[in-house]
């Protein structure tokens, strides 16, 4: 069963439970904005993010997958969704906004046309419940792996060490929005459906980095830098 989202292409990749905030100054996404402010109250206001896999956001959106006709933009098939928690209304007509990822989704089919915005039929993703052993395991293994990568990256790891959640699907998710990792690989961990997949994954990524940054002993960045997402143009 499908149902149709709002879709806002960027050039980042959204994980549930991270925090987003957008400018919004496009009309096309100002007119978003309103329509999810005009919502009735308790209905969900959340549009699904999309990383873009080539070309600009500004272009007409295309199949998941497959460049549109003109061939400038390229969209990933899988994202997630954008909970609208903050709204600030600029004197320009534009707004801030701070959103939350939500749930996980596949685009089946996107529509340039229905509305002044990009829609898409999206089915949802599993999201695991309860944990085993194993997934335990894997979870105190990257925990462990990451505050390594943190002490090579930072100067000082331990705001962001102490505060690494327990819950190993919640960790999985805040390891892939935090380390330096490039979209794509940030969008095939937000492709795995179960956390001890993606907990797999992001051991062998941080092995990787960490082997690489022990290598060079240079960032050319913060991580507050790397790990927060690119404003829209």
């Amino acid at each position: 069963m499908t149902v149709r989202l709002p879709v806002f292409p960027l050039g980042t990749v959204l994980f549930p439970g991270l925090v987003l905030p957008l400018h919004i100054f496009e009309e096309r996404y100002r007119a978003l904005v309103r329509h999810l402010v005009g919502l009735p109250e308790g209905a969900p206001r959340e549009f699904g993010v999309v990383a873009i896999q080539s070309g600009w956001e500004a272009a007409p959106a295309g199949p998941p997958g497959r460049p549109v006709p003109d061939g400038d933009v390229t969209l990933h098939e899988v994202g997630c969704t954008a909970e609208l928690r903050q709204v600030t209304e600029l004197a320009d007509g534009g707004f801030d906004i701070v959103t939350v990822g939500r749930r996980r989704f596949r685009i089946a089919d996107v529509d340039a046309d229905a509305e002044p915005y990009l829609t898409a039929e999206v089915e949802w993703l599993p999201e695991p419940a309860g944990t085993d052993e194993v997934t335990d395991l894997l979870a105190a293994r990257v925990i462990s792996v990451f505050r390594q990568y943190l002490g090579l990256i930072r100067p000082d790891p331990q705001d962001i060490s102490e505060q690494l959640p327990e819950d190993p699907t919640v960790l999985s998710h805040l390891v892939a929005a935090t380390a330096a990792l490039t979209v794509a690989d940030r969008q095939r961990l937000l492709a795995i459906d179960d956390t001890a997949g993606r907990l797999r994954a992001e051991l062998r990524l941080l092995s990787r980095e960490a082997a690489l940054l022990r290598q060079v002993r240079a960032v050319p960045v913060p991580l507050s830098e790397l790990a927060g997402p690119p404003a829209p143009n």
